[in-house]
């Protein structure tokens, strides 16, 4: 005799079983999709260009005649803008072996790197943090349109040619950038004016105008870099004469503090 597993129960305890299994499906449902939907999220991506290059981002939007590429899974942590119509093709990116062996750098802090690579090749350190703004907004993992790779944005011939292995290694990148930035400083005589222009542009086409290019984007960046340079000196000075008000209060308050230092200044002459 077949009896079914809902003839065994009441007609309340039936309805009930089935709203709970119901519910149940519902869920488990939700649940699913929602897993789906993370993956989806962070997944990294392939932006097949037609110039044949390929870009790695994490995820995209597009917005009428660009689609905005974001490197990172956080919007705010950067992203690259790309012509629509340039872009062929999305697919899904394979894991990335950089992620694995980058990851002793990314405990780094930029700072430290900055002022590493600041004294080895004497360039000043807020002069190298400004550019590592302009060029990647901070992003390791920034690349541009035309190829040019992480916090220095170098270009993969540049790049090769300076000995970096990997651009997307903070460490690796900022070295050789400023090794590079280093070599048009010593170039132009210092001119940092000039030295923007070539790292944006190209010494050849600082050569060719004698002075910066007559491109709105040179323009632009030069101003920009300068700009932030001179906000960060202007800061620190400020820093600085707070420090010596401070110090001059506490000597004024303790004359015994104010003779000692006296004294010392005395003594080191």
């Amino acid at each position: 005799m077949n009896v079914s597993f809902k003839s065994l129960l009441s007609p309340d305890v039936s309805s009930r079983v089935q709203a709970a299994l119901r519910r149940r499906s519902r869920g488990t449902c939700f649940l699913f999709f929602a897993l789906v939907l993370a993956l989806q999220l962070h997944a990294a991506e392939l932006a097949n260009l037609r110039n044949g290059f390929s870009l790695r981002h994490e995820h995209h939007e597009v917005f009428g005649e660009k689609t905005r590429l974001y490197m990172t899974a956080d919007p705010a942590g950067g992203y690259v803008d790309v012509p629509t119509a340039e872009i062929e093709s999305f697919e899904p990116a394979p894991p990335d072996p950089q992620d694995v062996a980058s990851q002793p750098t990314k405990s780094q802090d930029l700072k430290s790197i900055v002022s590493a690579a600041s004294e080895q090749h004497q360039v000043d350190a807020d002069f190298i943090a400004s550019v590592i703004k302009a060029e990647s907004a901070n992003n390791p993992r920034a690349v541009s349109p035309k190829g040019a790779q992480g916090l220095m944005q170098l270009m993969p011939g540049t790049a090769s040619q300076l000995g970096v292995k990997n651009s997307f290694d903070p460490a690796d990148n900022v070295d050789g950038g400023v090794r590079y930035l280093r070599g048009l400083l010593m170039l132009y005589n210092n001119d940092m004016v000039k030295a923007l222009a070539a790292y944006n542009a190209g010494p050849q086409r600082v050569q060719q105008y004698k002075g910066v290019p007559p491109y709105r984007e040179t323009h632009a960046y030069v101003a920009r870099v300068i700009k932030d340079y001179n906000r960060k000196k202007q800061a620190e000075r400020k820093q600085q004469s707070k420090v010596h008000t401070m110090q001059d209060r506490a000597q004024a308050k303790n004359p015994a503090l104010a003779e000692a230092n006296s004294n010392s200044t005395v003594g080191s002459e």
